[in-house]
């Protein structure tokens, strides 16, 4: 089988001399702005970089000749989405988003796919321009597939650009069975990226006090990015100097516009792949529709912690559902106290005033499980070392950091990352060539 080394290697077509030059160029931040197109440091050979999607990673592959073969597996799976909060949701390989296939314009692709659901299943490539018998539309281009049944599909892969695979069955697709397909160039596009994520965007209703997601419901309360709620998500680590780029996948019932803090940046493709360079347009939110994908790109150029959130409200809450009026806090509650201090709501630093309750629209009409509170020990990872103390308690939902660090700070986090040495890492791509 082939390791995550020679994955990256044979797959991308990427070398230490490559590498080396992009290290180089990040070292100096001096660019054209911060979404501009092209940057007067980058001379260095262009390269494909490898997709990161933290808190999932990526499917492994063997060779059979030149095909490269993946093997996808249907099941059920329990998840933790937050540290007080576990779900049981459908997904694939144990993962809810499945794990990343990255594959290279002009590849030969196989996937064995094996249904271990307790009824049956399908499995659609979303925007791959394929024969109509691998499209995986279930009664139409292959019967459904059963409990135990297995099914390979094979492509020669022609796109470029961000695709993702899931389940044609409606309420599968709400309980989790998604993942992405990344098909790089075989060309690098210019100017290249430094590093590359993959978001998910997912949303699920699960009562209080449950752990069934309601694949009926049409108001959500556990926002996601990845598989993961709010302060529970990991960061982007990016260098500053870093050209960046992230791609978003939504297969859920919501719109969300993407907002990131610090930057402007350029959208530059969509899930029907790369956009010309005249017709890339700026800005610091964008709007990714259901069944949609959209890339952006931006030099890291701002040094600092940047939220990069769901613009949504509801969306940067967790447990958010308007059922029960007043029930959220009681008076004098510390804002953001941990487990041992109240669980308070965030109400800013100085607390809750002694007649609060008698002010209209306080609380709020919202009943929260998990309220928001102080947890950074819950949440401890070695991508969030620095960050202020108390941080998570101004986190929730649909969440997280783009980190633009330092070359000492990126150097001691990466340090971290490097001595976690943690099993399938999905930052294993970033900490082969840090």
């Amino acid at each position: 089988m082939s390791t995550r080394r020679s994955f990256l290697q044979k797959a991308l077509g990427l070398s230490a001399g490559m590498f080396a030059g992009s290290r180089a160029q990040a070292e100096s931040p001096s660019r054209t702005g911060s979404h501009g197109s092209r940057s007067s440091d980058q001379r260095a050979p262009a390269f494909n970089a490898p997709v990161i999607t933290p808190d999932v990673g990526d499917l492994p592959f063997t060779m059979d000749g030149s095909t490269k073969v993946f093997r996808l597996t249907a099941e059920v799976l329990r998840q933790q989405i937050h540290p007080m909060k576990s779900i049981d949701l459908w997904g694939y390989n144990g993962s809810a988003p499945g794990p990343t296939i990255q594959v290279n314009q002009g590849d030969r692709v196989r996937v064995i796919f094996e249904n271990h659901l307790p009824e049956p299943t399908s499995m659609h490539w979303h925007g791959f321009e394929d024969t109509i018998a691998n499209d995986g539309m279930p009664g139409i281009s292959q019967p459904p597939l059963k409990p135990g049944e297995r099914f390979v599909y094979e492509f020669d892969i022609h796109q470029e650009g961000t695709y993702f695979y899931h389940s044609h069955m409606a309420m599968q697709e709400m309980a989790g069975m998604l993942g992405g397909f990344i098909m790089h160039p075989k060309e690098p596009y210019h100017p290249h990226c430094d590093k590359d994520f993959l978001i998910h965007l997912q949303e699920y209703a699960v009562l209080p006090s449950n752990t069934v997601p309601n694949t009926m419901n049409m108001e959500f309360n556990w926002l996601l990015l990845n598989g993961k709620a709010g302060p529970a998500t990991t960061p982007l680590i990016v260098r500053l100097g870093d050209r960046v780029r992230i791609r978003f996948v939504n297969l859920g019932m919501d719109h969300h516009p993407m907002h990131l803090h610090g930057h402007t940046f350029c959208v530059t493709g969509t899930e029907g792949g790369r956009i010309p360079e005249g017709a890339w347009w700026p800005g610091n939110t964008v709007l990714v529709g259901v069944a949609q994908a959209r890339a952006i790109e931006f030099v890291a150029n701002n040094p600092g912690d940047w939220m990069l959130h769901c613009h949504l409200p509801h969306h940067m809450m967790n447990q958010m559902s308007s059922n029960v009026g007043p029930m959220t806090r009681g008076v004098g509650m510390p804002a953001g106290g941990d487990m041992n201090t109240g669980m308070g709501m965030l109400q800013g630093m100085d607390g809750i005033a002694s007649d609060a309750n008698d002010v209209p629209n306080f609380p709020q009409d919202a009943y929260m499980e998990g309220p928001m509170m102080t947890i950074d020990q819950a949440v401890e990872r070695p991508e969030n070392f620095g960050l202020k103390a108390g941080w998570s308690g101004f986190m929730q939902g649909m969440m997280t950091f783009v980190r633009v660090l330092e070359p000492s700070q990126y150097d001691a986090v990466i340090a971290r990352m490097k001595q976690a040495k943690r099993t399938n890492d999905p930052y294993a791509a970033l900490l082969e060539r840090a």
